[in-house]
């Protein structure tokens, strides 16, 4: 039987909007990182991703003993997509061992997971039903099934439950979204196979909210 992985989680909240933020040291951040927050036209939006990964940096540091500035990310495999997007997880550079990890956030919630093995973290926020509906076409068949058989007053947060367990396992694989939503069935107590090599688990969030991992058995 192969071992659960262990994933240790680290999770941060925005002040309430019109509430000071307290001070960020963002100077560890690279010039890319400088360069993707300042073309944010919001300031929450720039608020919630330099909050993010500074946090980030710090967390990694933590498990590597390297300071936080002198971290050097890139990604797994090499390539893009169709507009250009580079693949694959985000990985350490220089550090082929390892620690791997995912950031996820949704509206004033961030989430970062730190692992041994390939991870990948997914937070939401429960939508409203109408964004549910536009989505279920696009979920595995056994999935959309099962999410219409769920009363309208439960089918949001069980959605979002299932949601962040398929983006999850996305992430873990490098693929995001572009592997398509509807190839894997990530339902708890599905009729199909889960995917093999993965384990997927459902993590606390703060209410209205849902988040899972995904992460490779070891």
């Amino acid at each position: 039987m192969n071992a659960l992985p262990h994933v240790l989680l680290r999770t941060l909240s925005l002040p309430p909007p019109g509430e000071p933020s307290a001070p960020l040291a963002h100077s560890c951040l690279d010039d890319g990182e400088r360069a993707r927050a300042a073309a944010f036209v919001g300031t929450r939006a720039r608020l919630r991703y330099l909050t993010a990964h500074v946090a980030l940096r710090h967390v990694l540091a933590e498990h590597t003993g390297t300071d936080p500035a002198r971290l050097r990310f890139g990604r797994e495999g090499a390539g893009g997509d169709a507009e250009g997007r580079p693949r694959g997880r985000p990985v350490l550079l220089g550090l082929p061992e390892g620690p791997h990890f995912s950031l996820s956030h949704s509206h004033d919630l961030i989430m970062i997971a730190v692992a041994a093995v390939p991870v990948g973290l997914d937070v939401q926020r429960v939508p409203p039903p109408g964004t549910v509906d536009a989505l279920l076409p696009r979920l595995h068949p056994e999935e959309s099934e099962a999410l219409r058989g769920i009363p309208p007053a439960g089918r949001t947060a069980a959605f979002t439950r299932l949601w962040t367990r398929k983006e999850a396992y996305l992430k873990g694989l490098g693929t995001g979204l572009a592997r398509g939503t509807a190839l894997d069935c990530l339902l708890e107590g599905a009729r199909t196979p889960p995917p093999a090599g993965w384990h997927v688990h459902d993590v606390p969030a703060p209410p209205g909210y849902a988040a899972a991992t995904a992460a490779r058995h070891l």
